[in-house]
C-alpha cells in the first residue's frame, strides 16, 4: 500500500476520544512498505543529534498533560525505560526516587536529565535490538519521538521482550517534529491516523493487548500542543 492509498483509507477515521479502542486499526502484513520509513535526511542520526539541545519539544501545557497521564499509568515502584530519551523525560514529580533508565543519542542531554538514574547511548535506527535483559522493566515510554523510528516493528518486538508480563508500553506523540528526520508516512497523516499507524506497530510486533488511544490535550481558551497516546500491555505467554 502506498502513502496515498493509506491516507485515503483512514481519511474518514473519527477523532480520537478518551479510552477509544484501536482494535480495528490492524493492517494487513503488506501495509508497512519500506517507503513508509523513507526520510528526507538519511544521514547518520548520531551526527544529526550530536549537538545537545537543552530544550523541550512541546509547550508547558503539553508537558503538564504528559505528566498527568504518566502519573495515572506508571507503576509506583519498579524500573522504567525511557526510549529515545533526551534532556527531559516529563515524569511526574513523585517518580524522582524510582529507577528510570534512558536510551538515547546524546550523552550531554541525558546526563542533565533529572528523571534518569542511568542512561545508555544507543541508535535504534541502526540497531533495533535493545541492550537489556528480557523482562527487566516494569514499563516503557517513548515520548514525542515515534515519528523518527525507521524500524518500528522490530523495536516494538524488542520492547515486548524486555518488559515483564502485564507491563505497558506508552507511545506519547504530538504534532512537532524535525521534518527532515521524520518518516514519510508520519508526515502524510493527521493526528488520528497516526494513532492507527502506531496501533499497527503493536499489532504486528508481538504479544500485546489490543492497543488503546487517548487524547490528553489540555483544552481551554489558549492554544497548546496536542498530546495523544497509544498504549498496550505485554500479554503473559
Amino acid at each position: 500500500m502506498d502513502l496515498v492509498a493509506f491516507n485515503n483509507r483512514f481519511r474518514k477515521t473519527k477523532h480520537i476520544k478518551v479510552n477509544i479502542s484501536m482494535e480495528k486499526s490492524k493492517f494487513d502484513s503488506n501495509e508497512h512498505p519500506s517507503s513508509f520509513f523513507d526520510r528526507d535526511d538519511e544521514s547518520n542520526d548520531q551526527t544529526f543529534y550530536a549537538e545537545p539541545r537543552f530544550v523541550t519539544h512541546v509547550d508547558n501545557k503539553a508537558i503538564n498533560a504528559i505528566k498527568q497521564y504518566l502519573s495515572q499509568v506508571l507503576p509506583k515502584n519498579g524500573t522504567i525505560l525511557d526510549l529515545m530519551s533526551s534532556w527531559r523525560s516529563h515524569l511526574p514529580d513523585d517518580y524522582r526516587n524510582n529507577q528510570t533508565i534512558g536510551l538515547g543519542l546524546n550523552a550531554e542531554e541525558m546526563k542533565d536529565n533529572p528523571d534518569l538514574d542511568e542512561w545508555v547511548i544507543h541508535d535504534l535506527n541502526q540497531n533495533p535490538q535493545l541492550p537489556f535483559e528480557s523482562e527487566q522493566f516494569n514499563a516503557a515510554i517513548l515520548t514525542v519521538s515515534i515519528q523518527y523510528v525507521t524500524h518500528p516493528i522490530e523495536i516494538f518486538r524488542e520492547t515486548n521482550r524486555i518488559l515483564e508480563p502485564g507491563s505497558s508500553f506508552h507511545i506519547i506523540y504530538s504534532n512537532r517534529m524535525f521534518p527532515t528526520k521524520s518518516i514519510a508516512i508520519w508526515k502524510s497523516l493527521d493526528m488520528t491516523q497516526r494513532a492507527s499507524l502506531i496501533a499497527s506497530y503493536f499489532s504486528y510486533s508481538g504479544s500485546w493487548t489490543p492497543p488503546k488511544a487517548w487524547d490528553f490535550t489540555q483544552r481551554d481558551q489558549n492554544p497548546t500542543d496536542p498530546v495523544n497516546i497509544v498504549s498496550a500491555s505485554k500479554i503473559d505467554s
